[in-house]
């Protein structure tokens, strides 16, 4: 019995002592793992630079960053100055909805970005300047003197996960990757037929020379046989433009096109300027018309909804369309459960806002597509004459000055200024804040909402 004993006992001790080394072996072998778990990593970095669109590029590389324990869906804390905000840790952009902010690693260096939205404007970081030919610089914003340095710690481990699966959609740059898709569908290239737009007037397309995402040839291709000839580049300045490998031999280097280097926050104040400088090169140049980014997804996308808008389409056909580009690059059809939340959180989300409403169906969409670009500085004029240019129908003026009228800044003009609203102008103007009722009234034709005015945006003033 004894021996009986000591054998079950032995046994017991062997067991704990089994469970005792695994444990010690997890603490030892997997310090990252417990850290992430109890929200103990603690990372600093310092600001480097920043990018065109306003990304805040970090000096820790993104590899060095996820080797410390945090992993895609974990919710950050990164503290500058005086912000202290909760970030998602994901790898593009894309992994949040627009407008939202996140700490990415889709470069070499992590970045802290806003999806669509410029994160060094917004967190006070910097100032951006924007040349006569729309290049881009940035200086420090005011009271910024030292580097910046940036806290990053664990908020909520896998806290974003859920949402950071639904926001995975990856393409790849290899033809042979999409042997469902014709040639033009690879560029992302098709004409747009939705409802009051005429026959063979206006395409949309990837970028028909950026090679970046090796769409460039098969677009330059259809945009030839569709006869292209007035194209709206919405991604490039010039000297981009020129940079570009062989573009001189392209077809669309040949045709009339105009380069706006919009940024991808369709809610900035100079977006809707640089769009109606497009739009009155549309209207200065024959058509057929063409309009294009990079991708032709995110400015192109919201550009072509707003048209499709204007000329009448319903909110259905806009979304359809849309949404082709998604299944061009990611094989996203109707019944996927992706598609009604890429709707949501991109393209209706942005419409939304600037039409102000809070439902798309029930709504004149064709009115709200005209006070929004009223908005950006078109007249009623130049509106009609952009549905005429649409439907398939308009005369072309014969020189571009003669779409450009109140260019020219007289003593009953004003320039708006940062800062500026319509009270503050007429107190400047009139040394009246309440008279901003008269500004509104005169300028009824290019102002929809008084709390929506824009920097270099031209207003007519009443000879004090």
């Amino acid at each position: 019995m004894e021996q009986v004993c000591a054998i079950k006992c032995t046994k017991r001790w062997k067991a704990l002592l089994t469970v005792v080394f695994i444990i010690i072996s997890m603490v030892i072998l997997s310090p990252k793992k417990v850290s992430a778990a109890t929200g103990s990593i603690n990372t600093t970095a310092s600001v480097a630079n920043i990018q065109k669109y306003g990304n805040v590029v970090l000096d820790i590389k993104s590899a060095d960053l996820l080797s410390s324990g945090y992993e895609f869906g974990d919710i950050l804390n990164v503290s500058f100055g005086e912000h202290n905000l909760k970030l998602p840790l994901c790898s593009n952009f894309s992994d949040v909805d627009t407008g939202a902010a996140g700490i990415f690693t889709k470069q070499e260096y992590a970045l802290l970005a806003i999806n669509m939205k410029d994160f060094a404007t917004t967190y006070g970081i910097a100032v951006k300047n924007t040349a006569a030919d729309n290049s881009v610089s940035w200086q420090a914003a005011d009271g910024v003197t030292d580097q910046i340095k940036v806290s990053i710690s664990l908020d909520t481990k896998g806290g974003y996960y859920d949402e950071y699966l639904m926001h995975q959609l990856s393409y790849t740059a290899n033809r042979e990757d999409y042997p469902n898709l014709s040639d033009a569908q690879f560029a992302n290239f098709r004409e747009v037929t939705t409802t009051g737009i005429g026959k063979g007037v206006l395409y949309r397309s990837a970028s028909p020379i950026n090679p970046v995402f090796n769409r460039n040839t098969y677009a330059d291709a259809a945009i030839r046989q569709a006869k292209v000839t007035t194209i709206m580049n919405l991604a490039d300045d010039p000297e981009t433009v020129a940079s570009f490998p062989n573009v001189d031999a392209t077809y669309y280097s040949k045709q009339n096109y105009i380069t706006l280097n919009m940024g991808v926050d369709v809610e900035a104040e100079d977006f809707g300027e640089k769009l109606a400088k497009g739009i009155r090169f549309f209207l200065s140049k024959p058509g057929v018309y063409l309009v294009h980014c990079t991708e032709g997804k995110d400015r192109a996308g919201f550009t072509i909804a707003v048209l499709e808008c204007l000329m009448g389409a319903s909110y259905d056909e806009v979304a359809a369309d849309y949404m082709t580009t998604f299944y061009n690059y990611y094989g996203i059809t109707a019944d996927d459960e992706r598609y009604n939340v890429i709707l949501s959180k991109n393209l209706e989300k942005s419409l939304k806002h600037v039409f102000g409403v809070n439902h798309l169906r029930d709504t004149d969409l064709s009115e709200k597509a005209a006070e929004y670009l009223k908005t950006t500085g078109l007249s009623e004029e130049e509106i009609s004459r952009l549905k005429q240019c649409l439907a398939g129908n308009a005369a072309v003026p014969a020189t571009t000055e003669e779409m450009a009228p109140d260019t020219e800044v007289t003593s009953d003009t004003y320039i708006v200024k940062p800062g500026d609203t319509l009270s503050k102008i007429a107190r400047e103007k009139y040394g009246d804040s309440q008279k901003w009722t008269d500004i509104f009234a005169l300028n009824k034709d290019r102002i929809s909402n008084p709390n929506r005015i824009y920097i270099g945006q031209k207003l007519k003033l009443a000879n004090a």
